[in-house]
């Protein structure tokens, strides 16, 4: 259990990192599935195409840590 803990603390740490060097050198990402809408008083974001690559992924690692 502790292995599995700092496993995912390290991953969090390089993802922490990754964001905060990519948000300072104006890196943006954007994903076309992702739906914005403005209008004058109100905005809106769903992060659908985010939300699916995220979820591919942690089911690949569940699927490898199963094994």
């Amino acid at each position: 259990m502790s292995k599995i803990l700092v496993i995912i603390g390290l991953t969090l740490f390089l993802a922490g990192g990754f964001l905060w060097v990519a948000e300072n050198l104006n890196i943006t990402y954007k994903n076309p599935l992702d739906f914005s809408y403005k209008s004058e008083n109100f905005s809106f974001y769903f992060p659908l195409g985010t939300c699916i690559i995220i979820s591919i992924f942690i089911s690949v690692v569940f699927y490898l840590f199963k094994r």
